[in-house]
Order: structure tokens, then C-alpha cells, then sequence
């Protein structure tokens, strides 16, 4: 055996690389898609379905306020997740993840409207998305320690890379899914149809057919061993009891800087998702461009594309050249992409080819951040906390840069005009700079080390 070859052994355990980056790959993709298509249903179906019938704006705010609810159970999610991943294992903790996201996604496609059993559906739906906040708050971290703690010397930010892949993947299947069926249902978000298909049963297909894509991720993981810097930190007895407690009081400062490090990830990530799908689709006015939800869909879905392309790109950088200074370039460039948001996104002007332009470079710019963070955040931690620490300042982060930012760009929109949502970005990828000055490079630190 080669010495790379058995430098490659140990570090995975013996286990195949690609097992290894199936199954952090395929189990994020799985739980971002079962997200996302919430995510689209909270703007094209549950502000008709699930709401008290009252002004459209209304509606639609009331709806981004149950989508927000699952970032606030998401560090929660962290905190349960986290602590049996630092105590029990990485493996046990990932398949108690997805089966909490994959089993309230189902439940969610059989959730009775508003219609039928009055104030009972809303509230359903916001347990149900409470819950997919609590499965996706232990996937993402216990995703990217497998992938970190089995990877190769000076190949961290490439390994790590593969579960950031199953965001632009999940979001590419919902919303290629949801728009198949706009498209064969003939439905028309700008004048929904109540009683068409779509809206009486059409939506609930992606949400059921999530429970196939579980069981394919159910046995994809459970092939799997758990890590050999996990198992090693066992076999030298420097588990913790409370994960939790130990984290705030041994690496608090961690948890800080990880938590703005991704504040304006987050936030660039849901304005050029979910804010801007209302933007575009809602009702044609001074707060929307009224374009027809399919069309605009199939400019997402382009878009997307350069979210994927930007996500290895970035990790080789990370590699090649730091954590540290391969995002600060890019922070400051989303900086500068925020002011561009009042001409760019001006409805007087605006065209499907410059919009299309517009999503492509904030979806490049968002793979390009996105990339590097499933290395940044668990090399901030030591190995016995590390499930904890990088879950909770993941998780905080998607509160102060993803749950409220549709909500805010909606309300910046009608208040002071579209421009103001790229200054809205503009500070929060400020926050995320400061972070990254006070921040350490994280490139060589030894992930054995507690």
C-alpha cells in the first residue's frame, strides 16, 4: 500500500472516499430539498391554503413568518442533535436527523387547509415546520463533520465541500419539481386557481415523494462507520458529559465569530431565493414585478447553476490559498453586489435577461461563500464540542440572516423602495467581515486536537 494511499485509509476509517461523499452528499440534498420546497410552497401555496383570507401582503407575511419559524427551531435543533452527536456518534446522530426532517415533510403533504379545519391548519403547519427546523439543525453539522474528519491532510475545505453541494441540489429538484407541476397544471400564481389542481392536491406531491428520497438516504448512512477522530477522542476518554455547558464555557468566542462568519451567507442566500421569488411573482405593483411564477422559475433554476459551480471552485481556494482570505475577497464583493439591487432590480427597467444575469452572479457569489464553510466552522472547535459548537453557530446565524431576511426585504420594499434590500445585505455582509478579521486562520489546526 501506498503512503498516500494509506494516509487515505486511516483518515476515513477504511471506509470508501466515495461512500464517505455519497452519504454527506446525498443526506443534504435530501434535507434541503424537503426545505426548499417549503420554502416555494410559503410564497406560491400556503398564503391561499393555510391563512384566514385577508389582503394579499397580509397573507404572504403571515406565511414568511411560519418559513422563519423553522431558523428559530434550527439552533435548538443544534443543541439535541449536537449533544447526542458529541456523546453518542456522528453516524446514530445524522440518521435521527433525517428521519425527524423526512417524517415532518410527509406529514406536511397531508396537512388538512385552512378550509377544512380552520385555525388548526396554520397552527399545524407551523409544528410541522418546527420540526424540519429541528431535523435540518442537526443534518448540516453532522454532514460536515463527517466529511472534515475524514478527510485528507491539506483537503479539508474539498471534502467539506461535497455537503455543501446538496444545497444547490435540493433547491434545484424542489423547485424543478414544483415547476413541472405549475407547468403540466396549468397553475398561475398571479391568478391562482382554488379549485384547480395544483392548489387541491398538485402541491402535495414533492412533500410525499420526500419519504422515498429518506429511505434512500436512510440506506446510504447507515453503510456508514463513524469517524476516526471521533473514535479516537473516545478511545482516549476526552468525552464530555454536557456538551452544551462545555462549549459556552471553553469556546464561546468560537461560537460568536462562527455565528457572523455565516451572517451574510444567509442572508444572500434567502434574499436571492425566497425574498426574491415574492419580488418577482407577487401581485404587479409598486412592491412586485408581476411576472408569472413559471417563468421566473426557470430563471432560478439557471441560476442555480453557478450556486453549484461556485461551491468547489471555493474550496479549493479555501485550500490552496486559507479559509480566512478566500472569503474575505468574496464578503467584499457581496458588499458591492448589494449596491447594485436599486437599478439592477428597478421594475421601470428590469428585463428576464438582466434579471437572470442579476440571480446568476448572487448565486455565484453564494457558492462561492457557502463553499468553505463546512471546514471553517468545525475546525473553530475542539473534537469533543465540535458536533455542538459548529451546529449552534450554524444554526444562530440562519436566525439573524435567514428567518427574518424575506420578512425585512418585503417590509424594506414597501417602505423605502427595492434598493434598500442591497443595503440591507450590504451590513449584513459587513457583520461577516468584521467576523473574518478577528478571526484566526483555521487551515492547519488539528481537528484530533480537544
Amino acid at each position: 500500500m501506498s503512503s498516500s494511499t494509506q494516509v487515505e485509509a486511516e483518515a476515513t476509517g477504511g471506509v470508501p472516499r466515495r461512500r464517505i461523499v455519497v452519504a454527506s452528499m446525498v443526506g443534504t440534498s435530501i434535507e434541503f430539498y424537503d426545505f426548499y420546497i417549503y420554502a416555494t410552497a410559503a410564497v406560491t401555496v400556503f398564503p391561499h391554503l393555510f391563512f384566514p383570507k385577508s389582503d394579499a401582503t397580509t397573507a404572504l407575511l403571515a406565511s414568511l413568518a411560519t418559513f422563519g419559524l423553522a431558523f428559530v427551531a434550527r439552533p435548538v435543533g443544534s443543541i439535541l442533535f449536537g449533544h447526542f452527536g458529541d456523546r453518542v456518534g456522528r453516524k446514530a446522530t445524522l440518521i435521527g436527523s433525517l428521519l425527524t426532517m423526512g417524517i415532518a415533510t410527509f406529514l406536511i403533504g397531508v396537512l388538512p387547509t385552512y378550509a377544512m379545519v380552520g385555525i388548526l391548519a396554520p397552527i399545524l403547519l407551523a409544528i410541522l415546520r418546527f420540526c424540519q427546523g429541528l431535523g435540518l439543525g442537526g443534518e448540516w453539522s453532522g454532514a460536515a463533520l463527517l466529511a472534515t474528519e475524514t478527510a485528507a491532510p491539506g483537503k479539508r475545505a474539498w471534502a467539506a465541500m461535497w455537503p455543501q453541494l446538496g444545497a444547490p441540489i435540493g433547491f434545484f429538484i424542489a423547485n424543478g419539481f414544483f415547476l413541472i407541476l405549475t407547468l403540466t397544471m396549468g397553475h398561475d400564481n398571479a391568478n391562482p386557481n382554488p379549485d384547480g389542481p395544483f392548489l387541491s392536491w398538485g402541491w402535495r406531491v414533492p412533500f410525499l415523494l420526500s419519504a422515498i428520497m429518506v429511505m434512500i438516504g436512510l440506506y446510504v448512512r447507515l453503510r456508514l462507520e463513524e469517524t476516526p477522530v471521533f473514535a479516537r477522542a473516545v478511545a482516549r476518554g476526552q468525552k464530555v458529559k454536557t456538551p452544551l455547558a462545555t462549549v459556552f464555557r471553553t469556546s464561546w468566542r468560537a461560537l460568536i465569530i462562527g455565528t457572523f462568519v455565516m451572517v451574510g451567507t444567509y442572508t444572500l442566500f434567502y434574499l436571492m431565493t425566497t425574498w426574491i421569488l415574492s419580488y418577482a411573482t407577487g401581485p404587479a405593483g409598486p412592491n412586485a414585478l408581476g411576472w408569472k411564477y413559471s417563468d421566473f422559475l426557470v430563471l432560478q433554476l439557471v441560476a442555480v447553476l453557478f450556486f453549484a459551480a461556485g461551491v468547489p471552485v471555493s474550496g479549493r481556494l479555501a485550500d490552496r490559498f486559507g479559509r480566512r482570505s478566500t472569503l474575505t475577497v468574496i464578503t467584499i464583493a457581496i458588499m458591492v453586489f448589494g449596491l447594485t439591487f436599486g437599478f439592477a432590480l428597478n421594475r421601470d427597467t428590469i428585463t428576464e435577461g438582466s434579471m437572470l444575469v442579476f440571480l446568476s452572479i448572487g448565486m455565484l457569489l453564494m457558492g462561492l461563500t457557502f463553499g468553505p464553510m463546512s471546514a471553517v466552522l468545525p475546525e473553530l472547535f475542539p473534537t469533543n464540542v465540535r458536533y455542538t459548537g459548529s451546529g449552534i453557530s450554524y444554526n444562530t446565524a440562519s436566525i439573524l440572516g435567514a428567518a427574518v431576511a424575506p420578512f425585512i426585504a418585503v417590509w424594506l420594499v414597501k417602505q423605502f423602495g427595492v434598493g434598500w434590500v442591497g443595503i440591507y445585505l450590504l451590513i449584513a455582509a459587513g457583520l461577516t467581515l468584521i467576523a473574518l478579521l478577528i478571526m484566526k486562520e483555521t487551515r492547519n489546526r488539528d481537528l484530533d486536537a480537544v
